[in-house]
């Protein structure tokens, strides 16, 4: 990323901290589009046939994942790893005395874990938080164990692109968070030494009222924008307005779309290549990866 762009898109983790923590009381009540897509990941998880001992689950937010992968692997410590502890604090409604999973409050960035000690790391929306990745896929990596299994999901640039468009009708300033396209993530993964990254796409369309509710609803799950070039001072009608008008020409069937570009993937820990080839998937090379023009 470019200095200038680092300057206004750079993310700040005391400001993605803060944001979560504020979102930990409202946040399942409106993470909708994060449950599917942690259900879809959980899914691509079928079929293998895992039996790990030790599961991590990073970014782990209301424990909610974490506790749906203590139920499939019985047998495995499963640990929720969250950099906000307001989110770990809630993740305690999804604790049962049969389904117990550790809560560790520390930043992807910088584990405190013991290297080689996961035999699957699991993240759901998580890494479009750190910025760049390269951190905390290089943690992923040195955690796993030898032919441990990463599985993960993030957001590309078409996210909320609708949004982003009717802002930048209202004003020149940035009021929409960054995200990486698959191309540059998966050059991320080979740069940490995670083999053979395996990548596919999904746009995933939600559908609100109007541009207030999704506004809200962002703000009800932390994901709001945070962003260093992000507006410091309260906006005037004026601009709120200019950007609703613009919105509107997006509605049909009355409502309006918020477009989600949702990128799936997944990688072995070890050198060695293990990776099924499977339907409808790509497996990546470092000669295949290509930024888009």
């Amino acid at each position: 990323m470019a200095e200038d762009a680092t300057a206004v898109f750079g993310l700040r983790r005391a400001d993605v901290r803060a944001a979560f923590d504020r979102a930990s009381v409202s946040y399942e009540s409106a993470a909708h589009l994060q449950q599917r897509v942690a259900t879809e990941l959980l899914g691509r998880l079928e079929g293998f046939r895992f039996a790990p001992q030790v599961v991590l689950d990073l970014g782990a937010g209301t424990g909610r994942v974490s506790a749906e992968l203590k139920r499939r692997y019985r047998r495995a410590q499963v640990v929720a790893l969250d950099l906000s502890a307001g989110m770990l604090g809630a993740a305690r409604r999804h604790l049962r005395p049969w389904r117990r999973f550790a809560r560790v409050c520390a930043d992807a960035q910088r584990l405190p874990l013991r290297s080689g000690s996961f035999d699957l790391v699991f993240s759901s929306l998580m890494l479009q938080w750190c910025d760049p990745p390269d951190a905390a896929l290089a943690e992923v990596r040195r955690v796993l164990k030898p032919g441990g299994f990463f599985a993960f999901s993030s957001l590309g640039p078409g996210t909320l692109g609708e949004l982003r468009a009717a802002w930048a009708a209202a004003d020149r300033l940035n009021h929409v968070n960054h995200f990486i396209d698959m191309h540059d993530l998966g050059s991320a993964l080979m740069r940490a030494g995670l083999a053979e990254p395996v990548l596919d796409v999904d746009h995933i369309e939600l559908r609100y009222p109007d541009a207030l509710t999704l506004m809200r609803d962002l703000k009800a799950i932390g994901a709001h924008n945070v962003t260093a070039g992000r507006p410091r001072s309260l906006l005037g009608r004026a601009h709120l307005t200019r950007m609703q008008e613009a919105y509107e020409a997006y509605r049909r069937d009355g409502a309006l779309p918020a477009t989600w570009e949702v990128i799936y993937g997944a990688s072995w820990g070890a050198a060695e290549g293990r990776f099924p080839k499977v339907a409808g998937e790509a497996v990546i090379s470092p000669d295949a990866i290509r930024r888009r023009s």
